[in-house]
């Protein structure tokens, strides 16, 4: 009788990874490559900042007006260590991105992850039952869609700020734009999952698992989600993307996260009356930081669409 070591098991799966159709895709394929080095490098500069920027912009005990306005460090006037300038309070601009950044990928995850579950539940129970069931949340579906996803966001974000008591509500911006988003983008997943389930119900090993009397939920998260992941994978990645986006269209609104606690979009619309003061590197540098990360994201997406799709290998 022969054991399996624990430590050759996983080098089993990896060698399997590495020699996969989708590594070998990744590692030929130059923009996902440069998509894939740009977001860790953003992601880790963002959580990583406290270890080696030179403040806390967001700590006023760590502020100083007589740093205020300084140029990025290659203008005529920059000083050392304040790569991309300061603010009008004497922020760090980069200490400022990489701390702004942070919030807004984590409520870009946040949203993406509650949305799958929840369009993931959904779509399975309205595709694999039918009926009432399926024609009631398609048609909540269809009502959402037909509303433009930011002014779904503008309304529900708007609304919960109002309920909150003045006490939570910048506490809450977070959780309140999560929801926000959330609300407009399950749709999405609800939808594609619902109907690969309903082409995949009727497929012999779903019939043969109903005649065991395997119970609907483990034929609906053990046989059926696993043939549905591959667009909901793609479109989790694109929408990331998308979501990051809506976080910072709503906070450049004023309707998103406090200035106590900006993400890049507050940031942006803070800097934005000083684009024509003379002082841009305030608005430039988030506006170019967002576009980073977003492209970053979106190329990830793309190579991962092309390369799941059986039609183009």
């Amino acid at each position: 009788m022969t054991t399996v070591s624990p430590v050759t098991a996983p080098q089993g799966r990896l060698a399997r990874i590495r020699k996969s159709d989708l590594w070998w895709s990744f590692w030929h394929h130059k923009s996902a490559v440069f998509a894939a080095g740009l977001l860790a490098l953003l992601v880790i500069g963002a959580f990583a900042a406290p270890l080696f920027v030179p403040q806390n912009p967001f700590d006023p005990a760590q502020l100083s007006l007589m740093n205020a306005e300084y140029p990025p460090i290659w203008l005529e006037g920059g000083q050392w260590p304040y790569l991309l300038g300061t603010d009008t309070q004497g922020r760090d601009i980069l200490s400022a991105l990489l701390y702004g950044s942070r919030i807004s990928i984590l409520i870009g995850l946040a949203s993406v992850a509650l949305s799958l579950v929840a369009g993931i539940s959904l779509g399975l129970v309205a595709g694999y039952f039918g009926g009432i069931i399926d024609n009631a949340l398609m048609r909540v579906g269809d009502v959402l869609l037909s509303i433009p996803t930011i002014l779904i966001a503008i309304l529900v974000s708007a609304i919960v700020r109002e309920l909150l008591p003045p006490s939570l509500r910048d506490i809450g911006a977070g959780g309140v734009l999560v929801l926000a988003i959330v609300l407009s983008a399950w749709v999405q997943y609800a939808r594609t999952v619902r109907a690969q389930t309903a082409v995949e119900r009727g497929k012999e090993y779903v019939q043969a698992a109903k005649l065991l009397r395997v119970p609907a939920r483990r034929i609906m998260l053990w046989h059926i989600l696993p043939n549905t992941l591959t667009p909901i994978l793609v479109a989790a990645t694109l929408n990331f993307g998308m979501a990051i986006l809506t976080e910072a269209t709503l906070s450049f609104l004023g309707i998103g996260m406090p200035a106590s606690q900006p993400s890049l979009g507050t940031l942006i619309r803070l800097g934005n009356q000083f684009l024509f003061a003379g002082i841009w590197w305030v608005v430039i540098f988030p506006v170019l930081h967002l576009c980073l990360l977003v492209v970053a994201v979106n190329l990830l997406g793309d190579w991962l669409r092309d390369a799941l799709n059986p039609k183009l290998r």
